[in-house]
């Protein structure tokens, strides 16, 4: 095996890798979760200020 084929799978399994965390991150799933996570800084903001 060669340098060739080692980049060859190196960049394959990376591009799969990539697919995958896309499909979880956009998954139905995760929606509620992501959505209640990103509101945590508006809210962490609320609550140091008082308001």
């Amino acid at each position: 095996m060669n340098f060739t084929w080692l980049s060859s799978i190196v960049t394959v399994l990376s591009f799969v890798a990539f697919v995958g965390i896309l499909f979880w991150a956009y998954s139905r799933n995760n929606k509620e979760r992501f959505e209640a996570l990103g509101k945590l800084p508006i809210d962490n903001d609320n609550e140091t200020t008082g308001n």
